[in-house]
Parts: C-alpha cells; structure tokens; sequence
C-alpha cells in the first residue's frame, strides 16, 4: 500500500494542492486528472521521492518495490537494451553484477565460495533464472524486435527507446508501478497489449494519461485534482466525466429536492455499470464495477473550450475524386501508393497508416501543400476547406497579440467579434493579449481550432487536432467533431476520438489502400481488415 499524510505543494503564493491524504491500494489502477498545470506529473514525482513536498509525507509498505516510467530517454545510451529494462529490477541486478565479479576473480577464496553461495540463493530467490529471458518477452511484447536486444540504447531510436522504457517500468511485478503518458509514441496494437497487461496487474498503478480510452480500460478510480485538493472517486474517466456533468446541472437546479438528486445519480450509476458490462473491457481490474458508488462529487472548477463549426453552405454533390495517389519520402521509401477513392455527403473519415509520415504527407498533398509522386486528385467546386496542421509552427513566427493574430485570419476586423472567437477558446480578457511566439503547445491548437471556426468551411482536414491539448480540450473537440454534419477527414492518436467520430476508416500503405465503412473498433478486430493489411505492408516492421 502507498499512502500520502497531510501532503502540500506551494510555490511562492500558488498553492497547487494542500493537506492531501490518500491511500492507494493494491489491485487498483488510478488516474491522475487534473486541468492544465494543476501538478499531476508533480504529484507522481513526489510520490516516487523526485522532488519533495513542501509539507507532509509518503509511505509505503516496508520491502515493497516501485518502478517509475522515466522520462529521460538519454539516461541510458551506455547500456544495453537487455540489460536497460533488467535494471528495472535494481536489486536484482545489484545481485547479478556482484555475483558476476566475483565469479570473474582470478584469486577466488573460500570466502568468495560463501559469498557466491549467497548470492546464487538471493538470486534464485529473486526470479533470477527467468530474469532474462522475461526482459526478452516484455521487449517483444512491446514491438521491440530481438535484433534490437543487444544493441546499445544510443544505438535505437527515440520511438524505440519509449518502448524499452516502458518494458523497464513494467519489468519484475513491482508493488506500485507509476506511469506518466505511457501510450506515447506507441502504435494502437501496443497500446491495446498495454491496457491488457494493466488490466491482469494485480499490484498498485497510478498513471497520468491525455488518452480517455486507455484511462478508461484500466482505470478503478480517478484522483482528481481540483480546488487545491486530491480526492479519490471510484470508476473511470468517462464514469468521473459523466458525473461531474450531471453534478453540475443538478447545481444549477436549485428546486430539486435532495432525494431526488440521489435517486438521479443511482440511476445513471445503474445505466453506466449496465452500459459498461457490455464492453470488452467489462472485466478490466476485475472488480471494476463493483466498486461503482454514489460518490458527492462536486462540479468541476475546469472550463471547456466552446467548440462550434458551422459551414456558410452546404457540400454538392461532386466533394473529393483521388486517382492513383502515390507518395515516395525524399529518402526513397515508399510511403503510400495507389491511394484511389471518393468522398460521400456526411463522410468523416479517419485516415491511419503504419508509418506516420504517410498520412502527413496524404494532406498536406490534398490540401496543396505538398506535390504527389504520382496520381491526381480534385476538390468539389462546392468543397471550402479548413485545415489544422500536424505542424504548426509556421503561423507562429510573427510576434503579435492573440487579438491581431486572429484578426489577419478574418474578415470582420471588428475587435469584440476577434475577442469573441478568442474567448470560446479560453482566451480571455488578458489572455489575449499574449504574444503569439511565447504560447504553449495546447495554446497554440487552441488558437488554431480558432482560426478554424471563422472560415465556416464545409470540409475540415485535422492532422492530428488532440495533440498537445489537455483533457478538457480534447472532450470539447471530441464532442464538436460529433456534431458536425459535413464532411471531414481526420487522423488521431486518441482511440476515444477517432472511433466515435469516424464512420469510416482509410488505411493508407505502400501497396494500396484499405478503404471500410465502419468503426474505428469494428475496423481494428475485423480478421480480414488484419489480413489485408498484414499483405499490403509486406516485410515492413510496425512504425
């Protein structure tokens, strides 16, 4: 068990949470969520002894073992990939490396006889004589191929690393595993074999995660962040989301009574555990909906963009012809070809591919950006496009106020009117007058998904949108994109977003696409989908 006593945090005069007190249980998976900046990867470096708390402490049972995801994909470039996830186990390896030097002694006494007999106990005690080869099963697991396992961490790649990282926190069933972002930079297979893994974890999880469906797949409680405190609710995002909205319009009813509040809440609680039985996931942490209560959680103090497109006209009946696209990287490798479809009115689709770049590359040459190795393609004349790029540094090299960066995107110049579509985004007031080089990464989406809304176009390209943004953010977009009507065409890391947008799936790959009207779910566990796509990427290795 992991316990924190009358835990604080205050820089100067901000105080980020005060006089915390919780305990974590084994068995149980909790995600940590919180709005932007509210300490939630702090908070996972005070309880891994990181940074300390201003006051307060945290415990844990005696003997018992934590393993950290690190962050610093450099910390390792010395050592093997092999032996980097085995020191996930330090004192594991402490014992092979002792026993190995005084094996290697060229004077060996009797004395290092009884140490080494020692040491051989602890290690077999230890799981030892698995150790390897259960390093080896993690990292394959993980897509990390055997011709990697004995090569030096400075000798893979950044995505690589990610992975022999995550294998190295997960490495020799620690007592309380803790894991900020751990889905990023993996592939939707990873991510899966990740939550299933979390799922049979019988230990202490805690995990900090942008991704609602991996929180929603492993988590039995969120720790919420929120007006300077830490509380524990049982359930899963989505069951927390849901709550604290019903939480909210139940205070803004100021004439219903209390027992009619609760027989509210038990009821969408029944609804919530019937409608999660039947998910695959329904077992996930094994007690998940046993544990579903009628907690008093109160409204949120987080604010929600206000996401709304609407598209000055309507979409004709000619929208998108793509004839035998093809795309080489400047390397030579092919990245897609004989990419050939049509769109459809009310089409939103989520383009995917293996390898990343591909789908980069598929719209900024729709979007006019970029020019195809070969194949053609052609735009509606009825067709207004509005496109938010993976990359979007190019808008932001000017220096100006948030006010008159919008303003160079519309034409009703209208301060009030530029301040209005400001504000849906959360910039307000001060807010916007920030200089537009100085913002974050989610500020920046945010004013770009600004810009957006003033075209009124009836076709959205978004490359990657959920990038960057923070929970809030995402839900509101995720939302938006539900309600939208027209067409649009779409790639997401987030599993939440794509599969309850999408109505169809294009898979681009270098020998052909994949084009299904379906889910994004029913897509991933379509047998045949799986065998296509196997054939149509041929040798090539998951990106």
């Amino acid at each position: 068990m992991l316990s924190v006593s009358n835990l604080s945090l205050r820089y100067g005069k901000r105080v980020l949470f005060e006089e915390v007190n919780l305990k974590f249980t084994p068995g149980n998976c909790y995600g940590v969520i919180g709005a932007n900046g509210a300490g939630k990867s702090t908070f996972l470096k005070i309880l891994s002894g990181e940074i300390d708390a201003s006051t307060g402490q945290v415990s844990m049972n005696p003997g018992a073992r934590m393993s950290v995801l690190k962050q610093n994909h450099f910390a390792y470039d010395e050592f093997e990939v092999l032996e980097t996830v085995m020191m996930g186990n330090m004192k594991l390896m402490e014992v092979i490396r002792e026993k190995d030097a005084v094996y290697a002694k060229p004077d060996f006494s009797e004395a290092d006889g009884h140490r080494a007999a020692e040491l051989e106990v602890l290690f077999a005690e230890m799981g030892g004589w698995d150790a390897e080869s259960n390093a080896a099963s993690l990292l394959s697991a993980l897509g990390v191929t055997e011709e990697l396992h004995h090569k030096k961490m400075a000798e893979i790649s950044g995505k690589e690393k990610v992975r022999v990282l995550l294998a190295q926190a997960l490495y020799g069933n620690p007592d309380i595993l803790l894991l900020d972002e751990p889905t990023n930079d993996l592939d939707v297979e990873t991510i899966t074999w990740l939550e299933n893994f979390l799922a049979d974890f019988q230990n202490t999880v805690i995990v900090v995660s942008h991704d609602r469906h991996f929180l929603d797949s492993v988590c039995t409680h969120v720790a919420d962040i929120d007006f300077g405190k830490i509380q524990l609710y049982s359930g899963n995002y989505t069951f927390w989301y849901e709550m604290s909205q019903l939480a909210l319009r139940q205070r803004s009813d100021q004439n219903k009574k209390i027992e009619d509040k609760r027989k509210e809440l038990q009821e969408f609680v029944e609804r919530f555990s019937a409608n999660a039985s039947k998910s695959r996931q329904a077992t996930s942490r094994k007690k998940l909906l046993e544990k579903l209560v009628v907690d008093e959680i109160p409204p949120s103090t987080r604010k929600y963009p206000a996401i709304i497109f609407k598209a000055e006209r309507d979409c004709g009946d000619q929208l998108l012809k793509v004839e035998q696209l093809s795309k080489v990287s400047p390397e030579g490798e092919m990245l897609f070809s004989d990419i050939t479809f049509s769109i459809d009115k009310g089409d939103k689709i989520a383009v995917i591919s293996r390898e990343r770049r591909a789908v980069t590359a598929f719209f900024e040459i729709i979007t006019g950006n970029d020019t195809a190795s070969s194949g053609s393609f052609e735009w509606g004349t009825t067709i207004t496009r509005s496109y938010l790029p993976n990359d979007n540094s190019p808008f932001f090299k000017e220096e100006m106020s948030l006010i008159d960066w919008l303003r160079q995107f519309s034409k009703e110049k209208e301060e009030t009117f530029v301040r209005g579509f400001l504000g849906k985004m959360l910039f307000s007031g001060e807010e916007s007058l920030k200089k537009s080089t100085v913002l974050s990464g989610g500020e920046k989406v945010r004013c770009m998904i600004s810009r957006m809304m003033l075209t009124n176009a009836n076709c959205l390209i978004l490359d990657e949108p959920t990038n960057h943004l923070d929970l809030e953010s995402i839900t509101a977009f995720n939302e938006a994109m539900k309600d939208w009507r027209h067409i649009a065409l779409f790639s997401s890391h987030d599993h939440a977003f794509t599969d309850s947008v999408a109505n169809r799936i294009i898979e681009l790959t270098p020998g052909g696409i994949i084009d299904k009207r379906m889910t994004y779910d029913e897509y991933l566990s379509d047998e045949q989908v799986k065998a296509t796509r196997d054939r149509l990427y041929g040798n090539l290795v998951n990106a």
